[in-house]
């Protein structure tokens, strides 16, 4: 009688066990990215008088994408976040004012002027460690806001700038008092700076701002110009944040001081850890969350709500620290984890 002998396979390495290939799944969508990007159609529809509030967020969403680049990437953290955000609401406001009211290139000189002194504001970043960069990014953003409170006669002060006069969009699509248009097209320039964003941190560029956020001394070694590499993602960050506040400008039509306020920079920075640093679409998690809590408590209770935020904030921090995306990123691993442990795959026949 003979028996025929069942060798055990070894397991072969699939895309979970290489590294390239785990690289490139990661830059595919996934179907819940799809199914995100639904959502802002799904709200045109559903909550046809709120217009505004839902221009709110995704403006707030794409600044605090813009903080996920330079923090959530690449480790700097800043405290004057706001100022780069005020100088593209300011662009703005001066070429409406001036019969320049174009959107397009609003946008455009909003995110270079930003960028701009984002670039040389980047350099002294570089000369020292997180401590030092934290009070460097507040000094310019307290400069820049002094600034402009001193040149009252342009940029009107604590007054605000009157007479912004937006065109229309491409000649054609007017801003609409309900905020239509302004929602439209404000979903519609975050869609392609994410999509932008999500490129550039699925590349290589981007793979080596998380090794500089985890041990910076050691990314020379494996040839990575680090200086170089902060100096750019700033930059990008802080034109990032000039969009962002030109679309504020363009869809408000009005500009105030409070754009380079210091209290815009640390709402950011709440609303990031909120939504999880790090994952880009923690930011505009974040921005969905925290919007829509100061819209509901804010309503609730006047004048106390505040003390409610803060709350939410502190058992956040202590039960999900890695943000609302983060934590649910953490649950759904730890549930892959505990469904292998109870189907082990077989190894042999």
């Amino acid at each position: 009688m003979t028996s025929a002998t069942h060798t055990a396979q070894p397991r072969r390495t699939g895309p979970a066990q290489d590294p390239l290939a785990r690289f490139r799944a990661s830059t595919r969508w996934k179907p819940l990215e799809y199914l995100f990007w639904c959502l802002p159609i799904l709200a045109y529809f559903a909550f046809p008088g709120n217009y505004l509030l839902l221009t709110q967020i995704a403006i707030t969403g794409l600044f605090a994408v813009s903080l996920d680049l330079i923090f959530g990437y690449a480790g700097i953290i800043s405290l004057g976040h706001a100022a780069f955000f005020g100088v593209g609401a300011y662009t703005v406001g001066l070429l409406g004012s001036h019969g320049w009211g174009d959107p397009l290139l609003g946008l455009v000189l909003g995110a270079f002027f930003a960028g701009i002194i984002g670039f040389f504001s980047s350099f002294l970043l570089l000369r020292g460690n997180d401590l030092s960069r934290l009070m460097v990014t507040l000094g310019v953003a307290l400069m820049i806001y002094e600034l402009a409170n001193k040149l009252t006669n342009i940029t009107g002060g604590v007054d605000g700038m009157p007479g912004i006069e937006i065109k229309p969009i491409l000649g054609l699509f007017d801003f609409d008092l309900y905020g239509k248009t302004g929602y439209i097209y404000s979903v519609v320039v975050l869609f392609l700076l994410f999509w932008v964003a999500r490129r550039l941190v699925h590349s290589p560029f981007g793979q080596s701002l998380r090794g500089i956020r985890q041990n910076a001394l050691r990314m020379p070694a494996l040839g990575v110009p680090v200086n170089r590499r902060l100096v750019k993602v700033y930059t990008i960050g802080a034109a990032y944040a000039g969009v962002a506040g030109a679309l504020l400008a363009q869809t408000n039509q009005f500009v105030s001081l409070d754009v380079l306020g210091f209290q815009r920079s640390a709402d950011l920075l709440l609303i990031l850890i909120l939504g999880g640093a790090g994952h880009l679409y923690g930011g505009l998690v974040g921005a969905i969350a925290y919007v829509l809590l100061h819209y509901f408590l804010s309503d609730m209770n006047p004048e106390y709500w505040l003390f409610w935020l803060g709350l939410i904030l502190v058992l956040i921090v202590l039960f999900a620290r890695g943000g609302i995306l983060g934590t649910a990123k953490a649950w759904v691993r730890s549930s892959r984890r505990r469904a292998e442990s109870r189907n082990p795959t077989e190894t042999s026949q």
